[in-house]
């Protein structure tokens, strides 16, 4: 039996990733400096990460060391502004980093994924400056950890059908409902809301976003979900008891525009995400590839075989199709374009990319890619949820479909 090792887990000792850049405001990152950001996170991978796969795993937990190292590095605040203490990235530069996290298990990218997207941006498209201040910084730093709360029992890929109530009263809101499959809601410091202020409209309209601490009374928690994959994820339902909000907390100071707020998130979430594919699929056809180079059967190497030649080579061209796609979407994102609808065909394209090479993966290690020992499974197991949330791949196509017929001027 063939065993490949990973190398021996040590830290990566005072590297700081906002001490490598230098940039003006609002600026792109120079590729030089780029390519220092990305050497320093691909050796905090390969060093640190991926000798803990198997153990975080089997334990479902991130050792908090390892969670303050990510502190340390800056990672928690990728994609916060600069002037809130955070490194400013703009969306291919997000995407590149998405990249190279996806080479190791995503449990380790989820506990800063919510601070670099959905647990801040809405704070940071929508916010006032108040907000921003009070909240930003401390996310940057990693103090402050974000959840997302939109998806409920009854309002998953209906996300318009939000049940959450908020009700006004002084300057007071009493938020009441329940909230399902809450990502780092475990770990979180501060929620991102979303409830009904005008009980008296259904759909999109009516839906406001608000900013709770979660020591706040009346907030309570669901116990954690034991799940398909993606050990080391912390996920469970937020309930909501009368839990009373200061107008203060509103995101914006504005009623009724949260849903709009939660799409703007939503759509640089699906280019995070298709990016995290990407990375993974790089991981599974580098271990696919390195193992049909020593496995032998038949006397000689399998990749000798055509048929292996063909699941790699399929494997790798799906792989550098959804990398241009997101490039591109990414650029077009950062010159200003609208790209909701490419985000969507980024995302679909992207995470049913990587299933497909997952179960490539599987079938080139044959009976070794079932057992636990070279980690094949468990991957296999990690990225069927790249194709259910920010957004089903049903739910993906009918955002691209829509967006074909507006074009064409029949909607």
């Amino acid at each position: 039996m063939i065993t490949m090792k990973p190398p021996k887990a040590r830290s990566i000792p005072n590297l700081n990733i906002k001490e490598l850049i230098t940039k003006e405001k609002f600026m792109a990152l120079d590729q030089e400096t780029l390519n220092q950001l990305l050497d320093t996170i691909t050796k905090f991978v390969d060093k640190r990460l991926r000798p803990l796969e198997s153990q975080v795993g089997l334990e479902d937990r991130i050792p908090e060391e390892v969670i303050e190292e990510m502190k340390a590095l800056g990672l928690f605040g990728l994609t916060i502004p600069e002037e809130y203490d955070g490194l400013g990235l703009n969306m291919t530069e997000e995407v590149a980093v998405a990249q190279a996290f996806g080479h190791t298990s995503p449990a380790f990218r989820s506990i800063f994924g919510t601070n670099v997207g959905i647990g801040s941006q809405s704070l940071i498209i929508d916010g006032t400056e108040e907000q921003k201040r009070k909240y930003l910084p401390k996310m940057a730093t990693g103090e402050i950890i974000g959840s997302f709360c939109l998806t409920e029992p009854d309002a998953g890929s209906d996300a318009a059908a939000v049940k959450t109530s908020a009700k006004k009263a002084g300057d007071h809101y009493t938020i009441s409902g329940t909230k399902r499959f809450i990502t780092n809601a475990p770990k979180a410091n501060l929620f991102t809301v979303f409830a009904r202020t005008d009980l008296s409209e259904t759909g999109s309209r009516g839906v406001s976003a608000f900013l709770i601490d979660a020591d706040t009374k009346g907030i309570s928690l669901g116990k954690p979900y034991r799940k398909m994959g993606q050990q080391g994820t912390y996920v469970c339902d937020v309930i909501f008891d009368d839990v009373l909000v200061h107008q203060d907390n509103l995101i914006g100071g504005k009623e009724n525009v949260g849903f709009k707020t939660a799409m703007k998130v939503l759509d640089k979430g699906r280019l995070h995400i298709s990016a995290i594919s990407i990375g993974v699929a790089e991981r599974l056809i580098e271990d696919s590839l390195n193992y049909a180079m020593e496995r032998k059967q038949f006397g000689n190497a399998i990749v000798e075989f055509q048929l292996i030649q063909a699941m790699l080579a399929d494997s790798q061209t799906d792989c550098y199709a959804a990398k241009c796609m997101v490039q591109d979407t990414a650029r077009r994102r950062d010159e200003g374009e609208n790209v909701a609808a490419l985000a969507a065909s980024c995302k679909l394209f992207a995470t049913e990319m990587v299933g497909r090479v997952a179960d490539r993966a599987v079938q080139i290690h044959g009976g070794a890619g079932y057992v636990e020992d070279y980690g094949i499974e468990r991957f296999y197991r990690d990225v069927r949820l790249f194709r259910i949330y920010e957004g089903t791949s049903e739910i993906q196509r009918t955002v691209i479909a829509k967006d074909m017929i507006k074009q064409a001027g029949g909607g």
